[in-house]
């Protein structure tokens, strides 16, 4: 019992052993527990005896063994084979915990009930997430061997034009890819450059692509009419009168006409294409386009001679053929039409027609007479001379062309003129080739569309149909019509605009036409002239285009001219402000200001330039362009001195005592100091004194002191040369 008191609770073996081990609380079915005794309570000297007195010779063997036993345990203690511990199997723990235990990692949540998982598995956070992705794009990217993706081939839709960033669109690929195969080819572009169809076609299959080409909607609406049936009648001739400046073409027509056009004109020259009908007396009529005679209208006669049957070339029985002659003559060859030579001005003394006849031989024109077959007729439009032979003959010429026109279904025609009014806005003379124009139909010209409101006939009457040959001015244009411009009447609305948004569309991209150059010219290109940048309002289009290329041609080496605008109308606000934001000047042809421009002119000091005949104006334009450049300097040497002695002048400072050699020394005068044959100075002369007085200026064999601006190095021997500078102005 004493024993069992004595112990305590069965513990875990530690590593240091500071108890006594009892050898009986081994088990012998190999447990590792063992008790230790209590510590004895302390006793007093007196208890002692009593103790001896009750020991007994059995406990002494106890004690004994029990020593012997602790020996043995420290001698395994020491070895380490004592009592090895049991490989006991892990307990696996379904929740594996990191870092400290927190209390809510282990309270339970609805939706922890609903989802058992959760609490088994931690799920991964997004940030994980995202450098887990990150981690293999990147290793995706250091992989040598990339996977060969298949290209996507497309049908690309070409249209006639098309800019580099729509065609990247269509083609789904980098506009740079394209840019740089384009600059491979030596062709500089841009991302807003427009391209050829042709460019744009190669570009896409070299990409890879399919290229197709867009269908244009139908342009050549009613040019292609069978002349079959029964409305199909003759038409009159259009006649077009062509010929030098001055040789009488207007007074001509006007005999013709019985009308005066002459006096309408300024200058007396023709600036206009003009376009009337004339009947004979048979009740034929005759379409007459008068065109200019005066050099800087080419333009306007090659129109002419495009859109005429015959062609009356005007000579002057007293001039003979002059270059403006020679050009009608190329330009109706150019379009196969036949001539008819009309020699005018025959009652004049001074007239010489054998040799007009001579000459246009060598244009292979040659007369009846003469065994050819042009028509020559000699007339006089002063004194009406031969005026009904002329008829005669381009009726006849009429009859062997046998011209025929449609006089029912859709119109067509070509614009002669165009301009705007102020009350009338956008009108265009027209010319009927086939068809026939009501009032009311919708129409397509150049690159505007619109509905006729009104025409007006040669004789200024309102009329409700136009028949084939018929010249007729129409209003209701959207927009004014370039001279030459094809008419077309299209059968709706919606017709008429497809057209015309089709053709402004591919005459959008005509300013940026790609040219192929060499990578090393890109710089090249840099203008250092002197630019004069003009405004040009005129009356219309066929005025606006002849100045225009007259100011082109103007060529200089140091300056040019640049026309930023060109338009048709009166001169307006806007103009006024354009010209002062470019320091451009102005010019209005045959037009006037409105009275708001008039004023904003004014208050900013805006000069406009009227002109009313063309050559006025192209003078204004080279004397404009004269201004631009620099003068010629001209130095004329008015005498020269040698310095015989150095003075010091408290007040001058020094002063060159010299003697006039050569011609005269003048005060204020450009003067120059040259030693030993080299220029050491060049400045001005401020001061010359002769016998202590201030002169203006010292002769041949005077002395005088000479003091110059900024310079008091004299010295023995040099040479004072003065000499005086003119400014010349230079003329194109």
């Amino acid at each position: 019992m004493d024993e069992k008191k004595n112990k305590k609770k069965t513990l875990t073996i530690s590593t240091t052993l500071t108890k006594k081990i009892d050898i009986s609380s081994l088990a012998k079915d190999g447990k590792k527990a063992f008790s230790i005794e209590k510590k004895k309570q302390f006793k007093n000297p007196k208890d002692i005896g009593k103790a001896k007195s009750s020991f007994s010779p059995s406990k002494r063997i106890d004690t004994n063994n029990k020593k012997n036993f602790a020996r043995k345990f420290v001698e395994q203690q020491a070895t380490k084979d004592f009592i090895k511990k049991e490989e006991k199997k892990p307990i696996k723990n379904k929740l594996k915990l990191k870092g400290p235990i927190n209390k809510r990692d282990f309270k339970l949540t609805v939706a922890r009930a609903m989802n058992v998982e959760e609490i088994e598995i931690k799920q991964r956070s997004l940030a994980s997430v995202k450098r887990a992705r990150l981690k293999e794009k990147r290793s995706d990217q250091n992989i040598d061997e990339k996977k060969e993706f298949k290209k996507i081939i497309r049908d690309v839709k070409i249209p006639e034009q098309i800019s580099i960033q729509e065609l990247s669109n269509r083609m789904a690929e980098r506009s740079n890819d394209i840019i740089k195969f384009l600059l491979n080819m030596k062709v500089v572009a841009t991302i807003n450059h427009i391209i050829d169809k042709d460019t744009a076609e190669y570009i896409v299959k070299e990409f890879g692509h399919k290229a197709i080409l867009e269908d244009s909607p139908n342009l050549e609406v009613n040019k292609k009419i069978k002349l079959e049936g029964k409305d199909v009648k003759k038409r009159p001739p259009v006649v077009t009168i062509m010929g030098h400046v001055d040789h009488g073409k207007t007074s001509l027509l006007d005999a013709l006409r019985n009308s005066n056009v002459v006096s309408g004109e300024h200058g007396g020259i023709t600036q206009h294409i003009g376009a009337y009908q004339v009947t004979t007396e048979k009740d034929k009529a005759i379409t007459f386009i008068d065109t200019p005679g005066h050099a800087a209208f080419t333009e306007m006669r090659a129109r002419g001679s495009k859109i005429t049957d015959i062609v009356v070339l005007v000579v002057a029985a007293d001039d003979g053929i002059k270059p403006q002659t020679i050009e009608a003559i190329q330009h109706s060859k150019a379009a196969k039409v036949p001539i008819i030579v009309a020699i005018n001005k025959c009652d004049l003394p001074n007239k010489n027609i054998s040799k007009i006849k001579n000459e246009l031989m060598q244009y292979e024109l040659i007369a009846e007479d003469l065994s050819g077959d042009t028509l020559f007729v000699e007339v006089s439009a002063t004194k009406k001379q031969n005026l009904d032979k002329l008829k005669e003959n381009i009726l006849l010429q009429s009859e062997i062309l046998d011209l025929r026109a449609s006089t029912t279904g859709l119109a067509t025609g070509v614009v002669i003129e165009s301009k705007i009014d102020k009350g009338k806005g956008p009108v265009s003379t027209i010319l009927i080739s086939n068809g026939l124009l009501k009032k009311g139909d919708y129409f397509v010209c150049g690159n505007t569309w619109g509905k006729i409101r009104a025409m007006i006939d040669y004789e200024g009457k309102i009329v409700n149909e136009a028949t084939p040959s018929m010249p007729v001015e129409i209003l209701g244009m959207n927009d004014s019509a370039f001279a030459g411009a094809e008419f077309l009447v299209t059968e709706d609305e919606d017709k008429a605009k497809e057209i015309a948004k089709f053709r402004k569309e591919n005459n959008s991209g005509n300013n940026n036409i790609l040219k192929a150059k060499d990578k090393t010219t890109l710089f090249e290109n840099k203008d250092s002239k002197e630019e004069l940048n003009i405004i040009i309002k005129s009356d219309v289009q066929g005025s606006n285009e002849a100045l225009k290329n007259s100011i082109d041609k103007i060529v200089h080496a140091e300056v040019k001219s640049k026309i930023i605008l060109s338009d048709i109308g009166m001169i307006n606000e806007t103009d006024v402000s354009l010209a002062k934001a470019s320091e451009a000047i102005l010019i209005g042809f045959n037009v006037k200001p409105n009275r708001e421009a008039k004023k904003l002119a004014e208050e900013q000091n805006i000069e406009i330039k009227y002109f009313n005949i063309i050559y006025e104006a192209l003078e204004y334009v080279e004397k404009a362009l004269s201004g631009l450049l620099e003068p010629d300097i001209k130095e004329t040497v008015s005498g020269s001195a040698e310095i015989q002695k150095v003075f010091k002048v408290s007040n001058a400072g020094r002063i060159a005592g010299s003697k006039v050699v050569d011609g005269e020394i003048k005060n204020k005068s450009k003067a120059r100091i040259t030693r030993d044959g080299v220029v050491v100075y060049d400045g001005e002369i401020i001061s010359i004194f002769r016998e202590k007085n201030q002169v203006k200026e010292v002769k041949t064999g005077q002395e005088c002191g000479i003091a110059l601006k900024d310079f008091i190095d004299f010295k023995e021997k040099d040479i004072i040369e003065s000499y005086l500078v003119e400014k010349i102005e230079r003329k194109i």
